[in-house]
């Protein structure tokens, strides 16, 4: 029987990993199966662009993965019985999608808005923490639009998906008022040059900005802020942190308290060997002693260590250690303007960063390579494919490598 490698997502990460172990196993006694909830590829790091109206390429998946002999499951990962190894899929339509089976599962599900508790983010608050979310806020503006009376847009966290969804709304749809509310000063994180650079950003698109600002409460019409002030607005868009989904912790894998997967320096589950966990689904300790944050380049650094990995053990060698670093942020301010912000060793910000239209050209850059090297997930790997060490009947010099 072949060994199973399960695949559970393919952003990013996932669809890294499921093409590289493609290229890197035989598929002699290795098989590999994607499981998606969409036919295309989501470039989740472009999502604030599509909310705001513009146009995203989403490639195929079928497409993505032609030649490779990776399977592709179209369906919902509902629920995952680490014990009995099995992964229970729903349907596009909310039926029942069957059971797959894994001896190696690569969980790449991501992450999704966290509501931190506060009442109505649920019922009432708009993300672009997916593909569908981005879409139900992008038909919210266009109604905004269409009354003629403009309307008033209040995106709550000033984090990096915080700055780029108010700033890529306010420069696409000028006729719209825009808030963004900060828990704390706006742009914490940033050297002092760069958070004068946001504010003068926000100035130019007319963004008002309220900082140290906590929201209690999202209502219909409103959000309530911790000191009795009451925001008027006609579309509230969370983005006020993330989590992973409960699916890991309900599957009884060890879990942090957002729902990450808690791994060790391969990005093995500590409680379970056989899951591999990577990008916003995995806690990882990077080579600075901190977590990685949830991110693009977190997700490349942990979807090449799990491939090493993964490779390493099935195969008998050696599995060596990736890199895990983290260098800085990249942020978007509408299609002209961006910061580039590197950090230290400790996380913390350089003095110096870069702003303007280069900023935003390296920013564009980074997102159209990253598309294309998920497109092209066995482009340059090497095309000899390795034989597992458990398959039977091998000698240890047919178990070497096959072409």
């Amino acid at each position: 029987m072949k060994h199973r490698i399960v695949v559970l997502g393919a952003g990013y990460a996932g669809a890294y990993v499921a093409g590289t172990l493609a290229r890197r196993l035989s598929p002699v006694d290795a098989e590999i199966t994607v499981v998606n909830a969409e036919p295309d590829f989501v470039q989740r790091l472009r999502l604030h662009q599509l909310a705001a109206g513009q146009e995203v390429e989403a490639p195929q998946l079928a497409d993505v993965f032609a030649g490779t002999g990776i399977r592709l499951r179209l369906a919902r990962v509902a629920a995952v019985d680490a014990e009995r190894q099995v992964v229970t899929l729903a349907d596009a339509d909310g039926s029942g999608g069957g059971e797959i089976r894994y001896d190696t599962l690569l969980y790449a599900l991501g992450s999704r808005a966290a509501d931190r508790g506060v009442p109505g983010v649920a019922e009432y608050a708009f993300d672009v923490a997916g593909r569908p979310s981005a879409l139900r806020l992008r038909a919210r503006l266009d109604s905004l639009g269409r009354s003629g009376e403009g309307g008033r847009v209040v995106v709550v966290g000033d984090g990096l998906t915080g700055i780029e969804t108010a700033t890529e709304i306010a420069e696409s749809r000028p006729g719209l008022s825009v808030t963004l509310v900060a828990r704390g000063e706006l742009g914490a994180r940033l050297s002092a040059g760069a958070r004068g650079h946001l504010r003068r950003a926000c100035d130019r698109l007319g963004i008002t900005v309220l900082e140290h600002t906590r929201v209690d409460a999202v209502e219909a019409t409103r959000v309530r802020c911790a000191d009795g002030t009451a925001l008027a607005s006609d579309a509230t868009v969370w983005s006020a942190g993330f989590a992973a989904g409960p699916i890991a912790a309900d599957a009884g894998l060890e879990v942090t308290g957002d729902g990450r997967i808690v791994v060790d320096r391969t990005m093995r589950s500590v409680s379970h060997p056989n899951v591999y966990a990577v990008g916003d689904s995995a806690y990882a300790i990077g080579d600075n002693g901190l977590p990685l944050p949830m991110s693009c380049a977190s997700a490349g650094y942990t979807g090449m260590q799990a491939t090493a990995a993964i490779v390493g053990r099935l195969t008998g060698r050696k599995v060596p250690n990736v890199k895990l670093d983290y260098h800085g942020n990249h942020i978007s301010l509408g299609r002209r303007d961006g910061i580039l912000q590197l950090v230290d060793a400790e996380a913390r910000a350089k003095p110096t960063y870069m702003g303007g239209r280069k900023a935003a050209r390296i920013k564009a850059g980074i997102l159209k390579g990253a598309l294309w090297t998920t497109s092209h997930p066995t482009f340059g790997l090497p095309k000899r494919k390795r034989r597992l060490a458990a398959a039977p009947g091998l000698s240890a010099e047919k178990r070497e490598t096959v072409r």
